[in-house]
């Protein structure tokens, strides 16, 4: 009698660009709460990716972030967005002393039980499938990095304020609410530290995060 072999089914392209927008979403949130931002009262817990996160608690953020991830939703969705980047400025001045940059890139999802040729005739596997368990184990891991992240990052004195930056295909429809914007850089002393990054074979996200040095900050 015949079985069937147990795979880890491949995730579709609506449930990776699902996954992907909520990986935006919780991270923007995460951020703003561990970098202080907002006070703790404005934010909730909640569970995911089997972690206790914080989200928005406050209407106003909450609904600024939701209309920002449904375009990006869609951008994914169409193979449209390249990069999204969270700014943290002074209230002040506007000087930017943080930038967390997450670019994404379109994966040609696996053929399961079939070879590819490579260059020089060789005949290698296919790319392994990855299983929605191991996508959210990856996200955690990025997830505890981000929390982590107020032991190697200067500490933060003043009151600020924050943007959401996407970068699209030139040739995407912006709704007409939206303006052009610089595109945020550090100016000065600046370092950088590399996020983990998350693949769902469909997309590949990877992440960074540059901030001004401790002399630098204001």
């Amino acid at each position: 009698m015949a079985t069937k072999r147990k795979t880890g089914q491949v995730l579709s392209l609506k449930g990776s660009v699902k996954m992907v927008s909520e990986f935006f979403e919780y991270s923007v949130n995460s951020i703003l709460y561990q970098r202080g931002i907002y006070p703790p009262e404005d934010f909730k817990m909640v569970k995911k990716y089997g972690l206790t996160l914080f989200t928005s608690a406050d209407e106003s953020l909450e609904a600024y972030i939701q209309s920002v991830m449904k375009q990006v939703q869609a951008w994914i969705l169409a193979g449209k967005l390249d990069s999204l980047a969270l700014i943290l400025m002074t209230r002040e001045t506007r000087e930017v002393v943080e930038r967390w940059q997450f670019d994404i890139e379109v994966e040609e999802p696996p053929e399961v039980g079939k070879e590819n040729t490579g260059p020089d005739g060789a005949v290698k596997a296919a790319k392994p499938e990855k299983t929605a368990e191991q996508i959210q184990k990856d996200i955690q891991d990025i997830m505890r990095q981000i929390t982590s992240s107020v032991t190697f990052l200067p500490a933060l004195q003043d009151k600020y304020v924050f943007t959401i930056l996407t970068y699209a295909a030139k040739d995407t429809e912006v709704p007409k609410e939206w303006i052009d914007s610089d595109p945020h850089m550090i100016i000065g002393n600046a370092e950088q530290v590399k996020l983990r990054s998350f693949s769902t074979n469909r997309h590949k996200v990877k992440g960074l995060v540059a901030y001004r040095l401790g002399a630098d900050m204001l």
